[in-house]
């Protein structure tokens, strides 16, 4: 069972933190949050909550073929 740090380590609070998680601006993620591709809790209409280890799940073959690009 994960501890209460663990599961506040996990959580990235407001577009811009998920934005920078993901490598993406902070329009383009209110974009994917607004069309339900990324999984989000909602605070409040301008608050959002998502988990680091689910984005990391769901953006990681993006990810990792863009840090080859760059590279």
């Amino acid at each position: 069972m994960a501890s209460n740090n663990e599961l506040f380590d996990d959580l990235l609070w407001g577009v811009a933190e998920i934005a920078k998680e993901i490598g993406r601006s902070k329009r383009q993620t209110q974009h994917l949050i607004d069309s339900g591709a990324i999984e989000v809790a909602r605070l409040n209409p301008k608050t959002f909550v998502a988990s680091r280890r689910k984005l990391r799940q769901r953006f990681a073959a993006a990810l990792t073929s863009s840090d080859h690009d760059a590279a």
